[in-house]
């Protein structure tokens, strides 16, 4: 049979075989057919019901051995079966196909006799089939292999995959993008729209892909196997099965022919139809298509998962004659019946895993089943899925050799040698069925009658299979159990024994469920006594509150120090413990508490095991709560108690954490029965609060509850509450007494109130803190009145403004908006304050506006208006809008001022055309007169009713809608129009000119006028007229709008005077031609014909079409026209390009070439998306929907527009010689391509980019990049283009050959590289020449290491000794006696100041070689070191001898301190500094006449940098030279030098110098902080941290900030470091507080810093005396302190420490010193220094020396500032002090001698 082979993999290729492990022990010997099979006969024998079965010899079976594995290269040949068994199998597969049907006696007999012939045959030739057998093969993880094909149930959905069980306890997973093709590009889709975030499709339906939504649990579905290792890990691969679903792959190896009725298929949907689903079942090579009907869809399968991209096993019901769609089927009555089998197959292709099949039984063993489909084809059914291991089924007595059976196809084995299936036999599978168990006479999901990690108490063993493992009963009827070899007991198990050892047969254990298999139908069972015992086998069985014992497993560490702990549960379960919930109180050192096996005991807070994730606490008041652990909403009740951990402190409450994910707000009002200011003195994150619920909103997820014990708050007190009422007048017994309330308790019903201190009076503040002051804790409070109340939260405010309590008696006090009446005067007071109105407050939290308008004249431009928050007022009341709950009152005297002023008498008409109207009044709503035409303008009609009464036509007023034909000139409407016409109108309102509203007739002023119709609709005599409303307008309606604005992608109309719509540049017109100009095409006063498109109430906003309905009328392909300007929309933007839409069919992208005439301006990121743009068509190609688009302002603005970069068409001629610009579109190996416009693309060669070689070419390239070139060639339609300069540029210098190069030629370049014999010169001007100068070509003297005079990169002159052509050698020289008598281009050289060696190196790169001027360099070109014979040079020098005449006064130059530490400069530095390069000498190799300038140096010192060069040789690491070298260059503004100053003092500098290297460092920052950017400050700044002491840098950064003004950055940088150092320096604190103090002007801050500096350095007395004394003192020293401030902190130090007697003399010194600025005679507190000398005379166990200084520094203080009196009364004291300490000494010494 031709195609008996079977096709493999989705390329059509076979499989590859797995070579057979080297390591697998192999027998030597094959045992004897007699050995193997003797025992086999023997029992069979016992078990057969005809005698004559038992008695006539059995015939061998075709395979004496089962062997699990399938030898790689089978002896015999490729065919398993000898020729005489080849030609058995298939006359009796052709019987079998052909005559099935009509079977006979006689075919039995020819059966028989066919058996008994193939008996003799087996016997004569049983050792050949031995070796070439099919095996019986269980489907493993070695024999998965990429390419397999394998059924199997689905068993769990997750968001993201879902995992398929497939046979013999595999599991596999399959991803959601390798489900179906039609899947993929919806979450392709999906993502698409995402990353566009175009929210402007409403029509599209589609949603976010939800698996739950497309498969079920338990569905059968065909997989193809794509991997079995996960190496998403690198260096570390681990076993997954990564499986695939796609109908091409699920189908392979199936043709077209192989499709037959009854095969069964994957296949996706790809559409829904009417009557049915298109699928795809992507066959291989074939178009063929399926479709299911909807009657063929199983009742089982919701209609709705049935959508695109859902993938289901299909079974073909129907291929009709032409093949190209097949009926297929689910129906689960067609698919589970096995008698429906692909009989009419030709091919083997067409059994895949799924197809049932029509088995001829070869061989039954009790190991499996082997048989044959179609007489060839292998199957085999193992050990599962025969039924002989979990049911106990006898199956060499139930599946007779020669038997027929049905099976269902489960597996492939594509490393077979000859193609081989595997089939199962059990009844579920065969049904396509999920497994049932039967309870009560009820069948239901084995998982539901034991689930995962339930133990089993008694398992007993059914079947041993040795070396797998053991099948058992659980006790469940249907449904076994197997027990894996490695699960058996805890240790290596080698084998199990049927009949002996512990897991014999009938024995019982007991074991725990750790899976269920549905696709086996088979419990997964553990005997072992470690699995027994682990209370959890994953985190879903851990119920969250529950108490769990655990092992600290790891510490886990942060920046912060110990961050938590991972504490394990069980094996391979652990859990974190936040570092908040280690302990009930915060550890200072939490790791010397706990350690890695430190037993535990936790409670868990949460889990979420589709992460892996189980959070703990340790806190004990969580894991001793007997309190139940309340995790969701339907567990609370109101008023229960919960405890909690907060989370979060917030400045009006906190967030506090449950179990799970339950999180609830506590009200700051709700923390305590006291009042609290501040949560977070009082609370802090991570402490257990004990909670009661005060309400809950699940579907809110809101819940609030409170730390107040609602059963303190008693019953009594409740009715209390109750019947208590605002405006109520309580008397009260103050309880407390704060700055800002006082807490009182009313004496009647004990209920606690506060009552605010603004509430005392109704005077100024100072007065109200005088009433507090004779307040006191325990009195009585009569007469105040309740304000607010809040039953829910039990809290009560009261007041004691006498113009409340006196409102409260007359009943007059205002507590709803229902009681206030206009003119009304009630009392209030002020709650806040904007700059145009104040918010007036009343009781019950009632609050009204005050208007600016609304207050006297007096008082309107005084800051604030003259009030403050809590003011008093009396307030009259002028609007009440009970509606919105609004109201407006007015002081009254200017609320009397306005009314006066409204009074005015009712003015007359004068000369009105009607005679019925006599004055205003007579004008209402609805009214009908004449008026006369003023003036006519774009919108409107101005007339006059009388001489002194105005109003206004709208001209959405003149037309009713059906109007639309006797409008002449739609732009311009009003043209029939002439002045002093009369015409007929009716009153609608009035308009108000100042802001164009539409208002009430009642809202008369000065401004407004009134608005009046002449629409023929509203002059009717019997109707009044309604007004157009947006509630009133309806979707699709049409109007006559009118032009009221045009905007740059919109024109604004009016429907009405009061309604406004918009209409989009392309909703403008059909005529596209007319959106090219919108203020020429539609002026303004234009009227349109407009159909509603979209109403939006909420923003008030109508859209609009002027376009006539209809899709005909749309912008598409047959009307796109090369050469029009339209407008369109930007969809899309990208660096590359700008995506338009001129409608929802058309679109297209505009390219760079296209943005703009000038190349260098096309940047498609100006613009934004949404935006309307002008774009012209410039190419059209319609058959493939391409346009080629411009917005060049020559094409849509205008033609004559200047264009630098002409526009190439697909019709521009190019001519060799052209030059012209283009973008590069694509950089290859071979060169550039070059988009010239449109498709036209010109191609540079590598050898054609540059004149110069390029060794990195690509580097100098990328894609848009513009570049500049000549067209080369235009041979074959291919365009050349050059972009060397030579080719392009007509200015062109050519570069310099080798050839073109003279001896004695001089020349300048660029050091490339330096070693130690010479240095290699880049040649300027040059292709790429280079050439070596020798060191004995350096100087005039000998030179050793060419690297200590250059560098690489220096500029340099030379002049070439040696031209090689040759060799391509040029040999140079840079002695200064080349250069003596050449004039090199106008560079000067200086002979007369500097040495005859002197260098030869450019200026432009300092060199950093500090010996070069002391052996001879090269000469200076065009040199900034000031030693020219220039007359400017000299010039400047003498202006910097006179800067720096003062010793190193240079040090201030650029007017700051370069060091920080103000480094000081006195008239012996420059003898200090002059004093090493005048001892320094260096031998020559010949006499040379030495000018000595130190005599200058010492007279004048370093005037240039040639001096501060020599002076550094001779002291390079002295800080104070380098930073005056910096500031000499800063004298001349020169930056850069400056900068590479510092930088080589910092790499010249020795290491060891730490101090003077800092110096540097400060001066660099002090540099860069004057003169260089936020950036390069932070660059300096970062890298003087990482060499110097990092707490050091920060603070000499934060004072030359403070030096240069800069309080700002100050400010944050000292944020930084108390964050960063205050831990462990309490002196930055202060430092940062006297900043704020002297320097901020903000002592408010200040003070605020030291509880935040007390609360991170805690509470050692070392630190908070080293801290506290300073912030103090500083309230003494600061001009802005406040010395109560300072003694009150001394106060409480000396209270805690008072025989610190250095704390007392330190504050004597404060309080007897003046305050910075002040007269010391007036402003020393007299009374206050002489109360702090009598308490420190008082201070016990004073010693004597310290009493004596004390005593007399009071003496001495008073003979100062006191009198004789006084002096007197010290010495009194004194005596005094002395008589008792004599007497507690004698006391003392008689103590001790009755002692003895």
């Amino acid at each position: 049979m031709a195609s008996l082979k079977r096709k493999e993999g989705p390329g059509g290729a076979s499989a590859p075989k797995t070579a057979k492990s080297t390591t697998e022990p192999r027998p030597s010997k094959r045992p004897k057919p007699s050995e193997s099979t003797k025992p086999a006969k023997d029992e069979a024998r016992k078990g057969a019901k005809e005698p004559k079965a038992s008695s006539d010899p059995k015939p061998a079976p075709f395979v004496s051995q089962l062997k699990e594995e399938e030898p790689l290269f089978p002896r015999g040949g490729g065919s398993v079966l000898t020729p005489l068994e080849q030609k058995q199998i298939s006359i009796q597969a052709k019987k079998d196909v052909l005559f099935e049907e009509a079977k006979s006696t006689k075919g039995d007999k020819a059966i028989k006799k066919q058996k008994r012939r193939k008996s003799r045959a087996d016997d004569a030739s049983a050792k050949v089939v031995d070796e070439d057998a099919v095996k019986v093969e269980s489907l493993n993880f070695k024999r998965l292999v990429k390419g397999s094909l394998v059924l199997g149930t689905v068993c769990a959905i997750n968001p993201l995959d879902i995992a398929i069980a497939l046979p013999n306890n595999l599991t596999g997973h399959v991803s959601i993008t390798a489900i179906s093709e039609g899947l993929t590009q919806r979450l392709q889709a999906n993502a698409d729209k995402e990353d566009a975030g175009d929210s402007g499709d409403e029509g599209d339906d589609d949603v976010d892909v939800d698996l739950q939504d497309l498969f079920r649990m338990g569905q059968y579905v065909r997989a193809y196997v794509v991997s079995t290792m996960d190496e998403s890990t690198p260096g570390k691969s681990k076993r997954h099965i990564e499986l695939s679903l796609f109908p091409a792959h699920a189908n392979t190896g199936m043709l077209e022919t192989d499709v037959v009725e009854n095969s069964m298929l994957m296949a996706s949907v790809v559409s829904v139809e009417d009557h049915g689903f298109v699928m795809d079942i992507s066959i291989s090579d074939s178009k063929m298509k399926g479709f299911l009907p909807r009657k063929q869809l199983d009742k089982s399968i919701p209609e709705e998962s049935v959508q695109g991209g859902a993938v289901l096993l299909c079974m073909v019901a129907k291929k009709p004659a032409n093949g190209k769609v097949v009926q297929l089927s689910t129906l689960a009555d067609r698919l589970g019946n096995t008698a429906h089998h692909p009989s009419a197959a030709t091919t083997i292709d067409s059994f895949l895993p799924g197809a049932a099949a029509d088995v001829l039984v070869s061989e039954v063993s009790q190991h499996g089943i082997v048989g044959k489909v179609m007489g060839h084809l292998d199957v085999t059914a193992d050990l599962v899925h025969s039924g002989a291991g979990p049911d106990g089924v006898d199956i060499e007595e139930k599946y007779k050799v020669g038997s027929r059976i049905k099976a269902r196809i489960i597996c492939t084995f594509p490393t077979a040698k000859m193609p081989k299936l595997g089939i199962s036999v059990l009844p579920h599978v065969l049904s396509l069925r999920s497994k049932t168990a039967t309870k009560d006479g009820q069948e239901i999901l084995p998982t539901q009658l034991l689930a995962h990690s339930a133990i089993v108490d008694e398992c007993t063993v059914q079947r041993v299979e040795p070396s797998v493992g053991l099948y058992v009963d659980v006790g469940v009827e249907g449904v076994p159990g197997f027990v894996h070899i490695s699960r058996v007991k805890d240790g290596k198990v080698d084998s199990l024994f049927e009949t002996s050892g512990p897991y014999k047969v009938d024995s019982v254990h007991p074991g725990r469920v750790v899976g269920y298999n549905p696709f086996d139908g088979m419990y997964i069972l553990s005997l072992e006594k470690s699995v027994l015992e682990q209370p959890f086998l994953r985190i879903e069985d851990i119920p969250v509150g529950a108490v769990v014992a655990g092992e600290v497993e790891k510490l886990v560490i942060n920046a912060d120090g110990l961050g938590g702990l991972i504490v394990k549960i069980a094996d391979g379960i652990s859990g974190l413990v936040p570092e908040m919930h280690l302990a009930d109180v915060h550890l200072q050192h939490p790791e010397k508490k706990f350690r890695e096996g430190m037993k535990v005991k936790a409670r868990v807070l949460s889990t979420n095991p589709a992460m892996h994730q189980l959070r703990l606490t340790l806190k004990k008041t969580l894991v001793n709560s007997e309190a139940p652990p309340v995790k969701a909403y339907d567990e609370l009740e109101v008023g229960m108690q919960v405890p909690g951990t907060i989370v979060s402190v917030l400045q009006h409450g906190a967030i506090v954490q449950f179990y799970g994910q339950l999180r609830a707000f506590l009200p700051v009002s709700e923390m305590s029965e006291a009042y609290i200011h501040d949560p977070k003195e009082h609370f802090r994150v991570g402490q257990t609060v004990s909670t009661y619920v005060l309400s809950f909103d699940p579907e809110a997820r809101k819940l609030i509850v409170s730390c107040k014990d609602p059963s303190a708050f008693g019953l009594e007190k409740q009715l209390a509450l109750k019947k208590l009422q605002i405006g109520d007048l309580v008397s009260a017994r103050v309880t407390q007494k704060t700055e800002d309330d006082i807490f009182v308790e009313l004496t009647d019903g004990s209920l606690k109130a506060i009552l605010p201190v603004s509430h005392l009076t109704d005077k100024s503040v100072s007065k109200t803190q005088s009433a507090l002051k004779k307040i006191h804790v325990n009195q009585t409070l009569p007469e105040l009145v309740v304000l607010e109340k809040n039953e829910g939260r039990r809290s009560i405010t009261l007041s004691h403004k006498p113009s409340f309590v006196q409102a409260a008696k007359d009943g007059k006090l205002l507590t709803s908006i229902d009681d206030a009446k206009l003119g009304d005067t009630v009392p209030g007071f002020v709650r806040g304050i904007t700059a145009t109105a104040v918010f007036v407050q009343f009781a019950a939290r009632l609050t009204a506006l005050l208007p600016k308008s609304k207050m006297p004249s007096d008082i309107q431009n005084k800051p604030n208006f003259g009030m403050h928050k809590t003011q008093s007022v009396v307030v009259k009341i002028t609007s009440v809008d009970k509606e919105l709950g609004r109201l407006v009152v007015a002081i009254p005297s200017a609320a009397n001022d306005e009314t006066k002023a409204s009074a005015k008498p009712v003015e007359a008409a004068v000369n009105a055309l009607d005679d019925s109207i006599t004055s205003v009044d007579d004008l209402t709503i609805g009214k009908l007169t004449k008026a006369r035409v003023k003036s006519v303008k774009e919108t409107q009609l101005n007339v006059e009713i009388a001489d002194n009464i105005q109003g206004r036509i709208d001209v959405s007023q003149v037309f009713d809608n059906g109007d639309w034909d006797k409008i002449t000139d739609p732009k311009k409407p009003l043209k029939r129009f002439k002045p002093k016409d009369i015409v007929r109108v009716r009153v609608l309102g009035i308009h108000d000119a100042r802001n164009h509203r539409f208002l009430p007739i009642t809202h008369r002023s000065s401004h407004s006028v009134l608005e009046l119709s002449t629409k023929p609709s509203d002059l009717k005599e019997d109707t009044l007229p309604e007004p157009l409303s947006l509630e009133t307008i309806e979707v699709g309606s049409t109007h006559l709008a009118f032009v009221n604005n045009v905007a740059q992608n919109h024109l604004w109309v009016n429907l009405s005077p009061n309604v406004r719509g918009r209409i989009s540049v392309t909703e403008a017109s059909d005529d596209l031609s007319k959106l090219a100009n919108l203020e020429k095409s539609f002026p303004v006063g234009c009227a349109l014909q407009v159909r509603v498109l979209a109403v939006d109430l909420n923003k008030k906003q109508v859209d609009l079409s002027a376009r006539t309905p209809g899709a005909a009328n749309e912008f598409t392909w047959d009307k796109v026209e090369q050469g029009m300007v339209l407008p369109a929309k930007v969809t899309k933007i990208n660096d590359r390009q700008v995506v338009v839409k001129f409608s929802e069919s058309v679109s297209g992208p505009v390219h760079m070439a296209d943005l703009a005439d000038d190349y260098d301006e096309a940047n498609p990121l100006s613009h934004s998306k949404h935006e309307i743009v002008r774009v012209a068509i410039v190419e059209v190609d319609k058959s493939n929907k391409r346009l080629r688009l411009s917005m060049r302002p020559s094409r849509v603005l205008n033609s004559s527009a200047p264009v630098k970069d002409k526009e190439v068409t697909k019709n521009t001629k190019f001519e060799v010689g052209d030059i012209i610009r283009g973008f590069v579109k694509n950089v290859s190996d071979k060169g550039l391509f070059v988009a010239l416009g449109g498709a036209t693309v010109a191609m540079v060669q590598i050898k054609n980019l540059s004149d110069s070689y390029l060794k990195d070419w690509k580097e100098h390239f990328q894609v848009d990049q513009v570049v500049k070139g000549r067209i080369v060639s235009v041979a074959d339609g291919r365009l050349g283009m050059s972009l060397k300069p030579s080719v392009v540029d007509k200015n062109y210098v050519p570069l310099k050959s080798i050839s073109d190069l003279k001896e004695g030629e001089t020349i300048t370049g660029k050091v490339r590289k330096v070693e130690d014999f010479g240095a290699f010169i880049d040649i300027d001007g040059s292709a790429n020449l280079s050439g070596l100068c020798h060191r004995s070509e350096m100087a005039d003297r000998s030179v050793k290491d060419a690297r200590t005079l250059y560098n690489e990169g220096d500029r340099v002159k030379a002049r070439i000794l040696q031209v090689d052509v040759g060799k391509k050698r040029i040999n140079l020289g840079l002695k200064p006696s080349y250069f003596k008598d050449v004039d090199a281009d106008g560079m000067d050289v200086d002979s007369e100041d500097e040495d005859e060696d002197a260098g030869a190196a450019l200026d432009g790169d300092d060199s950093e070689d500090e010996e070069m001027s002391g052996v001879g360099g090269a000469l200076l070109v065009g040199a900034s070191d000031d030693e020219d014979e220039d007359e400017d040079a000299e010039d400047s020098d003498v202006d910097m001898a006179e800067a720096a005449g003062e010793g190193l006064a240079g040090i201030d130059a650029g007017g700051f301190d370069w060091t920080a530490t103000a480094l000081d400069a006195d008239g012996n530095a420059n003898s200090r500094i002059a004093e090493g390069p005048s001892k320094k000498t260096k031998t020559r190799r010949e006499p040379q006449v030495i000018v000595d300038k130190t005599a200058q140096l010492d007279i004048n010192g370093p005037q240039t940098s040639s001096d501060y060069e020599r002076l550094l040789l001779g002291q390079p690491d002295s800080s104070e030279l380098w930073i005056a070298y910096m500031a000499s260059q800063m004298q001349i503004n020169d930056l850069s030098s400056a900068r590479q100053v510092a930088e080589r003092a910092i790499k010249t500098i020795n290491i060891k110098e730490e101090t003077e290297k800092l110096n540097v460092w400060i001066a660099y920052l002090n540099l860069e902080v004057a003169y260089g950017t936020d950036e390069t400050v932070e660059e300096i700044f970062a890298r003087a941290c990482t060499y110097n002491d990092d707490q050091e840098v920060h603070e000499r950064l934060a004072s030359i900030y403070i030096q240069s003004g800069k309080h700002k950055e100050a400010t944050d940088l000292f944020e930084k470091i108390v964050k960063k150092y205050g831990s462990k320096s309490p002196h930055v604190w202060t430092n940062y507080a006297h900043f704020l103090h002297t320097t901020a002007n903000n002592p408010e801050r200040a003070r605020a810093l030291l509880k935040r500096a007390t609360q991170v350095l805690g509470t050692q007395p070392h630190l908070y005396l080293a801290l506290v004394p300073k912030f103090a003192a500083l309230e003494f020293r600061s001009p802005n302190g406040d010395r109560d401030q300072g003694r009150t902190l001394f106060d409480s130090l000396l209270a805690t420490y008072p025989k610190k007697f250095d704390l007392w003399n330190q504050l004597l010194d404060l309080e007897t010193a003046a305050a910075p600025g002040a007269d010391a005679d007036v402003d020393v507190d007299v009374a206050a220094v002489r109360d702090l000398l009598d308490r420190g005379a008082r201070v016990p166990a004073l010693k004597p020396r310290q009493a004596k200084a004390w005593f007399r520094r009071w003496a001495l203080w008073e003979d100062e500032k006191g009198d004789r009196k006084s002096r007197e009364r010290v010495s009194a004291r004194a005596a005094e002090w002395a008589r008792a300490r004599g007497a507690r000494v004698a006391g003392k010494e008689r103590g001790e001698e009755e002692d003895e």
